[in-house]
C-alpha cells in the first residue's frame, strides 16, 4: 500500500459527462491505498483461506426469479465479446453476453485468468469481503479520485492534459474502433498485467484503464455539495455504487471515462470481465 497524506482538492469535472459535476472542493483524511488493483493471485489466496464463494459462482435464487427456468438461473456472469463489425452504440447487449460458468477463475467461462492481472468477475460484495479479510476496506469515491489525480489539480488525465504525451500510451484503453476492432494497448487486448503502464504522481499504477474499480460510495446522478448533500447523496438501498477509472474497453467514441473525474454506476450484484477493485485503509 501507498500512504496518501490527504488534503483538499477540486473533485469532478464539467467538461464531459453530466454526472461528474459540479466541480467542488472536497477534503479527504490521510489514508492508505493499494499500489495496484487486487490480482487474481491475491484473490485466490483469499478464497483458499476462507472458502468464499463469489456472486458469479452462485445460482440465482428460484424464489427471487420464479419466472426463469432452471438453466437460466445457472451460475455465471457477463463477458465481453467484440461484434463482427460496426454497430450502433446505443445497445450494450450487442457486445455483452451472459456466460454460464464465467467467474473470477475463468472470466470468459473457459481459459484460466492470468494470475498477475487484476481479478475480474467480482461484485461489490465480493470486493468488500476481500477487503475485510485483507484488513482494509474499499476506498470512497473521493479518496479514489484524490489518489488517481496523483497531486495534479484539475488535470484531465492522471498524467496531465495530453492523452498521449510524447506519443506514449499511458493506460490500457481500447485502441481502434469500438466494439469490433481492438488493435491492442501496447500489445494488450483485454486486461493487462498490473504495472504495465506508467505510475501516477503517487506511484500508483492502473488507476486509469485496465479495469473499472469498485468504491464504497452509493451512486447519485450529481455530486452532493453543501446543503444539497441531504438529498443528492446516493442511497445505498438503490443498490448501485460508483465505479472509477475506466477500463480496457473505454474508447473515446463510446466511453471517454478513463479519467480521474469520470464515474459510472453499477449494481452491487454485478460482475463482469472489466470490473475489479483495490483496497484502502485508514492511516
Amino acid at each position: 500500500m501507498r500512504a496518501i497524506e490527504g488534503g483538499t482538492f477540486l473533485m469532478g469535472s464539467e467538461q464531459f459527462y453530466a454526472d461528474e459535476g459540479p466541480v467542488h472542493a472536497t477534503s479527504v483524511d490521510p489514508f492508505l491505498i493499494d499500489e495496484h488493483p487486487v490480482t487474481t493471485r491475491q484473490f485466490a489466496a483469499f478464497v483458499a483461506d476462507t472458502g468464499y464463494v463469489t456472486t458469479a459462482e452462485r445460482e440465482l435464487p428460484a424464489a427471487d426469479f420464479p419466472d426463469l427456468p432452471a438453466d437460466e438461473r445457472a451460475a455465471g456472469s457477463l463477458a465481453f465479446r467484440p461484434t463482427a463489425g460496426p454497430v450502433a452504440l446505443r445497445d450494450w447487449r450487442q457486445w455483452w453476453t451472459w456466460v454460464v460458468g464465467a467467474d473470477w477463475r475463468r472470466p470468459f467461462g473457459h481459459d484460466e485468468a492470468p494470475v498477475d492481472h487484476p481479478v475480474v468477475q467480482v461484485s461489490f460484495d465480493d470486493a468488500s469481503a476481500y477487503a475485510v479479510w485483507a484488513g482494509g476496506r474499499l476506498p470512497t469515491e473521493a479518496e479514489w479520485e484524490f489518489a488517481a489525480r496523483g497531486g495534479l489539480e484539475g488535470a484531465t488525465f492522471a498524467w496531465g492534459d495530453d492523452p498521449r504525451p510524447g506519443g506514449r500510451l499511458m493506460a490500457n484503453t481500447w485502441q481502434g474502433a469500438f466494439p469490433y476492432r481492438n488493435e491492442g494497448a501496447d500489445g494488450w487486448r483485454g486486461t493487462s498485467a498490473v504495472g504495465s503502464f506508467p505510475p501516477n504522481g503517487f506511484d500508483l499504477v492502473d488507476m486509469i484503464g485496465n479495469v473499472w474499480e469498485w468504491t464504497s460510495t452509493p451512486y447519485a446522478q450529481r455530486h452532493a455539495v453543501g446543503e444539497e448533500s441531504c438529498c443528492a447523496v446516493g442511497d445505498p438501498r438503490d443498490g448501485r455504487r460508483v465505479l472509477k477509472g475506466g477500463s480496457h474497453l473505454c474508447a473515446p467514441e463510446y466511453c471517454l471515462r478513463y479519467r480521474p473525474a469520470a464515474r459510472s454506476p453499477q449494481s452491487d450484484d454485478t460482475s463482469t470481465t472489466h470490473i475489479g477493485f483495490r483496497c484502502a485503509r485508514d492511516a
